[in-house]
């Protein structure tokens, strides 16, 4: 089974996870992660904005490349866009396998992906403003070790 949506109001991830993971029999493992606003610092709004003729498309294509890379039997991948608050879900990636090493790692694999080189520009807002985020280095290494 493969999943892959942008979804612009707030979403619970334990009602994607229970269906994708019913729609895998045979699966050994499932892995999921799930990104929310952080309600540290200050952070008052996240704002995703996308590109629409990029964004999913290149999500289709990140996955096709994870069902290349790993044996996965099925692929879920939902992204937000809009306006988000602290506690809101931003992403849910969860990958199903015969095995848990190949799951687990297709999660990294496209969470790095989309961290560093997705078709999202994100900023937040504080007390003082809106500041806009950029991938930090360490999610530009991050994506480096997969080789591509």
């Amino acid at each position: 089974m493969r999943d892959i949506r942008l979804l612009d109001q707030m979403f619970i991830p334990g009602t994607l996870i229970g269906p994708f993971t019913q729609a895998n029999p045979g699966l050994g493992g499932v892995c999921t992660f799930v990104g929310e606003v952080r309600t540290d610092e200050g952070v008052e709004a996240l704002e995703l904005t996308h590109y629409e003729p990029l964004t999913l498309p290149g999500m289709h294509e990140l996955a096709d490349r994870a069902f290349a890379r790993f044996e996965l039997l099925g692929l879920l991948m939902v992204h937000r866009i809009g306006l988000l608050r602290p506690g809101e879900p931003i992403v849910c990636v969860s990958a199903a396998a015969l095995h848990r090493r190949a799951a687990i790692d297709a999660v990294d694999f496209c969470m790095d992906h989309l961290k560093s080189a997705a078709w999202f520009w994100k900023r937040e807002k504080r007390a003082d403003g809106w500041h806009w985020i950029e991938p930090r280095a360490e999610d530009y290494a991050d994506r480096a070790r997969w080789g591509e």
